[in-house]
Formats: C-alpha cells, sequence, structure tokens
C-alpha cells in the first residue's frame, strides 16, 4: 500500500521510522509445494482435533465467556512435560509474542543485547520496537556461535538454538559456559526447533537463575495456526514476564488454543513419533542434496540451509517457484547463496529432489 507523508502525519514518529518483521509467503497456488515457513508436514495429534470439538460441544459458552486468563491447564501440561513447576512456565499467543514480552521485560537499555549477526530476523524488528540498542555478534566461518565472544559487556543475550535460518545447534556445555560468563544478565534460549534433535536448555534452569528457555508449539507438535509459545524460566523471571503480559492483554489465548495444546503435550508418543519421521526425512533430504551438488550445513531443525557452488541461490528459488515450489530465500550478507528449505514427508521431498535433477540443475 502506497501511503503519503500527508497521510502518515498521523502515525507517531516511532512507527514511521519500523521496520516490520516480513513472515514468510502464503500464496494461493495450485498445486504448490510450500517449503517456506518450516510447518510440520504432519498433522497434530487426532487428540488435538478431539479437544476442539471437544470445547465446540459446550455449546456458546466456549464463545460467550471469556478463557482461563492464566491457561492454568497448559502450563501444568507442559510443566508435567518438561519436568518443571508449573510456577516456571508462562504462555503467550505464539513465540514471538513471548519474545516480545521478554525484550519488555528484561533487557536493559543502557546496554546493548547482544545476539548473532545471522539468526532469527524477528530480534532486530524487536530491538528497534522497544528501543533496544543491539549488537550483534559475527558467527564464526562454518556459520556457528563463538561462546566466547559473548564474554563482553552487555544488557542481556538472545540466541535461537537451533539457529534460524542456518539450523547449526549449540551443544547444553557451550549453553552452560554462556551462562556462566554472563551470572548478572539474562540469556534467552530460543528453541523453537530443539524438538528435532538438539538438547534444551531447561534442563539448565533449575541451575541458572538468569536463564529463559523459549520454546513453541507450531513447529514439532503441528500447531502453527494455533499459536501458542511458551517460556521456562525459575520464578522470579515468570513473575516478570507475567506482569508484562497482563499490562498489556491478560488473555492471550483463547479456549480452543488451551485445550488444542493441552491434548498436544498429554499425547508424547504422537509428538515423538512424528518429530522422529520429520528427522529421517531430514536426513535423506540431505542425501539426496549432497548428491546432486548441493552442500547442507548440520541440521538440527526441521529444515536445512543449502547451498549450490555452481548456482546463484536466488535464481534457483525463482526456478522452483516457477515448478510449483516455494522455499525461502535471504538476500543478506553471508547467506545470500544459501536457500532454506523446510523438511517435507518423503513424497515432498522427492518431489523437490526430482525437480532439481530433472528441471533445473
Amino acid at each position: 500500500m502506497n501511503i503519503s507523508n500527508q497521510q502518515m502525519r498521523f502515525w507517531s514518529p516511532e512507527v514511521r521510522e519500523l521496520e516490520p518483521y516480513v513472515p514468510g509467503e502464503q500464496p494461493k497456488i495450485q498445486n504448490l509445494l510450500k517449503l517456506n515457513t518450516n510447518e510440520n508436514p504432519y498433522p497434530p495429534s487426532p487428540k488435538v482435533v478431539a479437544a476442539v470439538q471437544a470445547v465446540l460441544a459446550d455449546g456458546a459458552d466456549a464463545l460467550r465467556l471469556y478463557p482461563d486468563p492464566d491457561a492454568s491447564a497448559l502450563k501444568q501440561a507442559i510443566a508435567t512435560q518438561q519436568h518443571v513447576d508449573a510456577s516456571q512456565v508462562f504462555v503467550g499467543n505464539g513465540s514471538d509474542e513471548v519474545l516480545a514480552h521478554i525484550f519488555k521485560a528484561f533487557f536493559l537499555q543502557d546496554q546493548p543485547i547482544l545476539s548473532p549477526d545471522i539468526s532469527y530476523s524477528f530480534y532486530p524488528v524487536y530491538s528497534q520496537f522497544f528501543g533496544v540498542n543491539t549488537k550483534t555478534v559475527p558467527l564464526n566461518e562454518q556459520f556457528e556461535v563463538e561462546v566466547a565472544d559473548y564474554q563482553q559487556t552487555n544488557g542481556g543475550i538472545i540466541i535461537a538454538n537451533p539457529n534460524a535460518p542456518t539450523s547449526i545447534a549449540l551443544s547444553l556445555d557451550k549453553i552452560e559456559q554462556l551462562l556462566q560468563g554472563n551470572p548478572d544478565r539474562v540469556v534467552v534460549i530460543d528453541e523453537a526447533y530443539v524438538d528435532f534433535g538438539a538438547e534444551s536448555a531447561v534442563a539448565l534452569v533449575n541451575k541458572y537463575e538468569n536463564l529463559v528457555v523459549c520454546q513453541t508449539t507450531s513447529k514439532s507438535r503441528s500447531l502453527a495456526g494455533l499459536r501458542v509459545g511458551f517460556a521456562i524460566a525459575q520464578p522470579h523471571l515468570i513473575a516478570a514476564l507475567e506482569a508484562v503480559k497482563n499490562s498489556f492483554n491478560s488473555y492471550p489465548i483463547d479456549r480452543f488454543a488451551i485445550a488444542a495444546a493441552v491434548a498436544s503435550f498429554e499425547d508424547q508418543a504422537y509428538f515423538a513419533e512424528h518429530c522422529q519421521k520429520v528427522i529421517d526425512c531430514r536426513e535423506q533430504l540431505v542425501a539426496d542434496l549432497t548428491s546432486v551438488g548441493f552442500k547442507v550445513l548440520p541440521s538440527k531443525a526441521n529444515f536445512i540451509f543449502a547451498t549450490h557452488p555452481e548456482r546463484d541461490a536466488g535464481e534457483l528459488a525463482t526456478e522452483l517457484r516457477a515448478q510449483g515450489i516455494i522455499v525461502r530465500y535471504f538476500n543478506k550478507p553471508r547467506i545470500n547463496q544459501y536457500l532454506r528449505i523446510t523438511v517435507g514427508t518423503t513424497e515432498q521431498n522427492q518431489r523437490l529432489v526430482d525437480t532439481l535433477k530433472n528441471q533445473i540443475l
């Protein structure tokens, strides 16, 4: 939309300067193979669907009445699955909202927060939105986080693990080094993709009072359409997040989302089975793409980050789109020759590989 300067006179000065996050494209294309937004290719547990139907069966009250503002049943379900106390769980409308509250609650504005130069592109948006100064710390030549580089003055640290869009995971002992080196600052580990093979820092929460772990149900639990995210930390940090939430939106999660997410956390067998399916498909996809000349970074996520030494990544993305396959291309320094490709089902991945082999490469 083209908006004139005259029309923008109604905007606040801060909003005029914002550079909003650009989400992955959601096009309406017939026979589309959508491998650009890291959605799970498998449906959620059947128990999730049954739980939503049960809420509907309650009749008009399901919509007439407010949901539980504390989402107590959901907090308890998460706590049980994560082996923590419910007082250590915070829930929000997707992990992006949880991250927004984290920025507001913890990051000191008189000193810069530290974050990798290549990472989730919502972090700089929130920094700008909340007026938080950010200092990016370069990944090494292998696109890995160097923990030693974070031993400097800061107002907090946020790292996606596994990282996005690189897919590389930081080991638990490295995270512990990060925490030990910054005992007076909050360290946030954003684990949107952790269930696909990485080590979760939740195991360290009771040991470190400055650790916040953020997760989502969108990826490994196939609930991207419901928007449920959560954080795990010691109770004194959770209290700060609750204060921010209740100063912004006291009812962030609706009845349907609460019921669905509870059912998902209670069906651990389905969750584990389908996480493993994604991992198996990922490993086969890596092997297949490597066989046709791609270099693929070591992934612990439900996506891969790949480059072809003989082909321009932007051109590959364009040619794939012409064949009804969309992947994510970031035209940014250091990564503009890489494609981020969501792991699909066996059949979906095979379509991608066959298209590359037979029509593009």
